[in-house]
């Protein structure tokens, strides 16, 4: 089991910057996950992928419509995953969640097997 606590969110102008965290309770050791993601969800819309890295080598993925702006990043030492976000915008408003697993399709929510628990994000025009 991998536990997964988010942490950073809150309220923002547009243009404005925030930086997620994602600890996880165990590192790649264990084998439990090879990439860690980040997901978020506006309400009444589906699940949608935002950046992922993998672990070993370090790789990342971003979603196009935050690709420029957002920057995913790995913390080996402290089992921490970051999602800093720059010139955020109205339509980055949504509950963000950390998730980690062995993902065939890093976007895709079902190929991820732990979960936080989510922080919301509001960026405000």
């Amino acid at each position: 089991q991998v536990q997964l606590v988010e942490s950073g969110g809150g309220s923002v102008q547009a243009g404005g910057s925030l930086r997620l965290s994602c600890a996880a309770s165990t590192d790649t050791s264990t084998r439990a996950y090879n990439r860690l993601g980040w997901f978020r969800q506006a309400s009444g819309k589906e699940r949608e992928g935002v950046a992922a890295i993998y672990t070993d080598p370090p790789y990342t993925y971003y979603g196009d419509s935050v690709k420029g702006r957002f920057t995913i990043s790995l913390d080996n030492s402290k089992n921490t995953v970051y999602l800093q976000m720059d010139s955020l915008k109205p339509e980055d408003t949504a509950m963000y969640y950390c998730a980690a697993g062995y993902p065939p399709l890093w976007d895709r929510p079902q190929g991820y097997s732990y979960w936080g628990q989510g922080t919301q994000v509001t960026v405000s025009s």
